[in-house]
């Protein structure tokens, strides 16, 4: 039987609600029960995700029978190789994201903030799930407008990330290491860098994001290749 996250791991993951639905898990449900059509996501049907509604209607039709058919993870705007797909944790909408906010406006858990991440030209909305030490954990919803959501977002301008949390589609990281990674959610569908701080299983905290694609150094790969000899 399909699963839900056989079918979500080919849509945009955006949750921008454009196809009628309040994110990306809940469409492919509907998916699944045959509610509706790889068509029906705008988005998906972009010449971006061409491979994806691809892969995603043959996999419907039965004549596609792996679900890890998609070998390499490419960026769709610098078409840069990522190490790995960052997806939402079980039940959360959007991968974890700890940001700094420069504004004065006062914060609260619960409030949907408007803002932009330094280095991207992409407008955010976000939830704040918790404030620790004035920095915010923040789950990416997507506009209120868009999902039928009666909500003011407080604009906060640039902010800062920090760190995603998530979990690895993949091969497995090591914690240190520098690694290149797609968040699901991203609209530019960008490869960002950043260093593995904490692994869980497949579940991983990754620091000092940048937009920046970073190489591997030869250490990492030399680490790598003398623990798979133990």
């Amino acid at each position: 039987m399909r699963s839900n996250d056989e079918l979500y791991r080919w849509l945009p993951g955006f949750n921008c609600g454009a196809c009628g639905y309040t994110d990306c898990q809940t469409f492919a449900q509907a998916l699944k029960e045959g509610n509706v059509s790889p068509g029906n996501c705008p988005v998906l049907s972009q010449e971006r995700f061409a491979r994806n509604k691809n892969q995603l209607e043959l996999y419907l039709a039965g004549r596609l029978n792996c679900p890890d058919c998609i070998e390499d993870y490419i960026g769709l705007i610098d078409h840069a190789r990522a190490d790995f797909i960052l997806h939402p944790l079980s039940g959360e909408p959007a991968c974890r994201e700890t940001l700094v906010s420069f504004a004065p406006e006062k914060l609260s858990d619960g409030m949907v903030i408007k803002y932009r991440p330094l280095g991207c030209p992409i407008t955010h909305f976000a939830r704040i799930i918790a404030i620790e030490n004035g920095l915010l954990d923040v789950w990416v919803i997507g506009p209120g407008k868009l999902l039928d959501r009666d909500e003011s977002p407080c604009e906060l301008g640039i902010c800062m990330v920090l760190s995603f949390q998530g979990v690895i589609e993949g091969p497995r990281p090591y914690v240190g290491q520098t690694v290149k990674f797609l968040p699901a959610h991203c609209m530019m569908g960008k490869v960002h860098s950043g260093v593995i701080v904490s692994l869980e299983g497949e579940k991983t905290r990754i620091d000092c994001i940048d937009l920046k694609i970073w190489e591997h150094t030869s250490t990492q790969f030399t680490h790598k290749v003398n623990n798979a000899g133990r």
